[in-house]
């Protein structure tokens, strides 16, 4: 599936394709929570680096919070928001150079509903995030024991 996404402002937009569109996964990370906002969680896609198109990449501002860790590297990794707004756009990790997470929020086509969804990293969670949401397929304290295109392998959600 092709999706369009920009920032508040259209001061960045960007495209790219995505095998596994669903926004299933919800992160109660700290960085996705205080970064992203989003009801005190993030959510990411999982989409390929192969064919993105980018317009006003000179408005584009990276926040690395691996870095901020001990040990932490310098190698572009990082969260994409527009400098002009600060609408957060997409992560890039360098240990997976073929994919782009963009967050949901971002995209402004319209996403497929998911069936369910899975919630990670509730070992960070505020517990006002998550009064009131419905009760997940699964969830983890840490990261999933899946990837993105298993689960939408699973619910025969993926293009492939």
């Amino acid at each position: 599936m092709r999706l369009e996404g920009s920032c508040h402002c259209d001061k960045v937009r960007f495209s790219l394709d995505a095998p596994e569109p669903v926004p299933y996964l919800r992160c109660f990370c700290s960085i996705c929570r205080k970064t992203d906002g989003s009801g005190g969680f993030g959510i990411n896609l999982g989409t390929l680096v192969e064919g993105m198109e980018v317009e006003g990449e000179e408005h584009i501002r990276v926040y690395d919070p691996v870095g901020k860790r001990p040990g932490g590297r310098v190698d572009g990794s990082g969260r994409r928001f527009c400098g002009q707004c600060g609408s957060p756009l997409w992560n890039w990790d360098a240990s997976w150079p073929h994919l782009i997470h963009p967050h949901a929020g971002a995209i402004d086509t319209a996403l497929p509903a998911p069936p369910t969804h899975v919630d990670i990293m509730l070992g960070s969670a505020m517990h006002w995030a998550l009064a009131g949401l419905a009760a997940p397929e699964k969830s983890f304290d840490a990261y999933p024991d899946k990837a993105l295109a298993d689960w939408h392998r699973r619910h025969g959600l993926t293009s492939e």
